[in-house]
């Protein structure tokens, strides 16, 4: 029922607010504390009430579809409920409800706010939607899977595992999932008379009538199977969401961290089964995800998705609707799927460096700014690294055509690459096109400045081999491409951070030997703390690059 929503704000401060068409399946993700429960909260204090709360910051307002009059009557004999014993109805009155939820309406208002709902918005919420919207945190997904009543059967089921009881075909659907998870057979056992229960086998039943029966050989094959109470938390969760899409009747489902208590391949599994449960079942899922491979499995269900990144900094919230075609390029590229481009979604920034020994430098010296001044540090940022400096721009450009944003670090030899690498670099950076030609021309004569000297620039000092004037030039560049989140090292090259510490060699080896020179232990004297200039200072200057609002180098429209 819900067509679209509305948040109060969009990618940038100077955008309109977004206003997202709602898909089968929306997810929220971003950085910690950027608001995705939060909106999932607001969603469903809209859906059961019509109202805006006090305290909400995030969503502005949601359309509903107008309900088709032949429908009606189906929804009126659906919830239309008898009066309890000594129950006094108001002449005009009927009883609507479901479960353990009862509202007595006017017939003739609740006709007319499920024909109109965005005119009789409050109505339409409290008396039908509220009993058709479901809100899964943590703790209540597991509880999905506690026993639940067996009521009458010649009724209308109460209850999910009532409607899998009798439902073959659901409970079909359900068994294929949970067996592609965990190679066990869901079934619901009656053989406690008054409650059902689920429970997991390892031989699949024969028969219906051997799972649905009460009889020896039922008993006998339920009491060989596990009972799921006995099973992990992880196991519980997925089963709980998995049973509540295919057999509930929710329309308007709420999930906060679905990925919570399950492996990364089950976190694949369970996106890519809701997804098609929710489009199969003309239902509407909003999550709230950290896990980039339960996004990869809404992705790769092919099932219409939303993908919402909300970020938070500065007192600035934003908002960006990320397009499912760019976020698959993310997946299907070979170097940017091994090493974890996706995670980015969750973070505040992204650092990109050369290779793995730059990326765990540069991490630690992160993490140490953070621990004794963590104004210095960059916040919420993870490090990535790609195969070269020739590689770099496939990890840093799709990342900021997703509005997130992302800082290139690369070694002073990158003035030895002309022609496309060169290019491809300050595309990577969204560079204007304009300057190319200019920096290019530069970049050339810095090389024939530094080649002259008869010094390996990047093993010799870097920008220092040179004379001021043309060492002022080099800089000039560099400042230039800093303005753009991308960063050289001035210095030479990784290994000539830290001189001081009297590290030897090069990549892992020099990487193995700082890290002991820097030591492991905070309380010990010789543990190396932050200080000013060298390494300290270029991180830092990196992060007041991410931090800015008007940084350079994001595409138009990012945040």
């Amino acid at each position: 029922m819900i067509k679209s929503i509305t948040l109060k704000f969009g990618s940038a401060p100077s955008q309109q607010p977004l206003k997202l068409d709602v898909a089968p399946v929306t997810i929220f993700v971003g950085p910690n504390n950027s608001g995705k429960s939060k909106v999932l909260s607001e969603l469903h204090e809209y859906c059961r009430t019509g109202d805006k709360h006090h305290s909400s910051v995030i969503l502005d307002h949601v359309v509903f579809s107008d309900l088709a009059g032949t429908e009606i009557p189906q929804v009126i004999q659906a919830l239309k409920q008898s009066p309890r014993t000594n129950e006094r109805i108001q002449p005009g009155h009927i009883i609507v409800g479901k479960h353990n939820q009862r509202h007595q309406v006017p017939e003739n208002e609740f006709v007319e706010s499920i024909k109109n709902p965005n005119a009789r918005l409050q109505h339409f919420c409290k008396w039908y939607l509220s009993l058709f919207t479901l809100m899964l945190d943590g703790k209540s997904r597991i509880t999905l899977v506690n026993e639940q009543p067996a009521t009458d059967l010649q009724q209308f089921p109460q209850n999910v595992l009532g409607i899998l009881f009798l439902d073959d075909a659901k409970r079909l659907e359900v068994r294929r999932i949970i067996y592609d998870a965990f190679g066990s057979y869901f079934v619901i056992d009656p053989t406690a008379l008054s409650k059902l229960r689920i429970r997991l086998s390892e031989v699949e039943p024969i028969t219906h009538m051997q799972e649905r029966g009460i009889h020896a050989e039922a008993v006998k094959f339920h009491a060989d199977a596990l009972n799921i109470s006995d099973a992990s938390d992880g196991v519980k969760a997925f089963t709980g969401i998995i049973t509540q899409i295919v057999a509930g009747d929710p329309t308007v489902i709420l999930i906060d961290e679905p990925e919570a208590f399950l492996h990364p391949s089950l976190s694949f599994k369970l996106g890519k089964e809701v997804a098609i449960s929710a489009a199969k079942s003309d239902k509407r899922l909003f999550v709230s995800t950290h896990s980039a491979s339960f996004v990869m499995g809404c992705i790769q269900s092919g099932a219409p998705i939303n993908i919402v990144r909300l970020t938070y900094l500065n007192g600035i919230p934003t908002a960006r609707t990320l397009p499912n075609s760019k976020i698959l390029r993310l997946m299907r590229n070979p170097l940017l799927r091994s090493t974890g481009v996706l995670n980015g979604l969750f973070y505040q920034s992204v650092v990109v460096t050369e290779s793995d020994s730059d990326r765990a430098f540069y991490q630690e010296i992160n993490e140490r700014l953070l621990r004794y001044h963590a104004n210095r540090g960059i916040p919420n940022c993870l490090f990535l690294n790609a195969q070269n400096k020739q590689t770099t721009h496939q990890i840093i450009q799709p990342l900021r055509d997703l509005g997130i944003p992302t800082a290139g670090v690369v070694d002073v030899d990158v003035l030895k690459e002309g022609g496309k690498v060169w290019t491809d670099f300050l595309h990577g950076g969204f560079v204007p096109e304009a300057s190319h030609a200019g920096l290019g021309t530069i970049r050339a004569n810095i090389r024939q400045k530094c080649d002259a000297t008869g010094k390996d620039m990047k093993r010799n000092g870097g920008v220092s081999i040179l004379d001021e004037a043309d060492k002022g030039a080099a800089n000039d560049l560099f400042d230039h491409l800093a303005d753009y989140g991308l960063f050289v090292v001035r210095s030479g090259e990784l290994e000539s951070w830290l001189k001081h510490l009297g590290a030897a060699g090069h990549g892992p080896g020099w990487l193995v030997q700082v890290f002991e020179k820097m030591g492991e232990n905070p309380d010990d004297p010789t543990y190396v703390k932050p200080s000013g200039g060298d390494v300290w200072e270029f991180i830092e200057t990196i992060g007041t690059w991410l931090q800015n609002p008007k940084r350079k180098g994001i595409p138009a429209g990012s945040t």
